[in-house]
């Protein structure tokens, strides 16, 4: 809530607390819970949070991302941690792009490598160098 008379400063303090704060940072917990899950939708992310699907977007936007932005790259992100770590070193990269939540393989490939600027197979076979 604003005071009448607040400063632009605390205006911005107060935007940033309570409900209008929480409800990103809950979006955007229920995608990083779910982002492996192929069949992700806005439309299930706002029927789990009890709101709309624009709504979710709104939100995203704010961080200037959209849905579909803030998802892919949570699966790049994990893809890659993936790739580089020893635990999962026996994995393909078709296997390792699937538990990320890629459904198709050569865009995984395309993202991959805009995003990393080297493929999956050269990030992992980096990765198993310096181990």
């Amino acid at each position: 809530m604003l005071a009448i008379g607040a400063t632009r400063d605390a205006e911005m303090i107060a935007s940033h607390r309570g409900i209008p704060a929480a409800r990103p940072r809950a979006i955007k917990a229920d995608i990083v819970r779910n982002f492996a899950d192929r069949d992700l939708s806005i439309d299930a992310v706002a029927l789990r949070n009890g709101i709309t699907p624009r709504y979710v977007s709104m939100l995203l936007e704010s961080d200037a991302t959209t849905f579909s932005e803030f998802v892919l790259a949570q699966r790049l992100h994990r893809a890659h941690q993936m790739l580089t770590g020893q635990r999962w070193s026996n994995r393909t990269v078709s296997s390792v792009a699937f538990d990320a939540g890629f459904g198709d393989l050569s865009y995984f490939n395309r993202t991959f490598r805009r995003r990393y600027g080297a493929t999956p197979s050269d990030v992992r076979n980096k990765a198993r160098g310096e181990q």
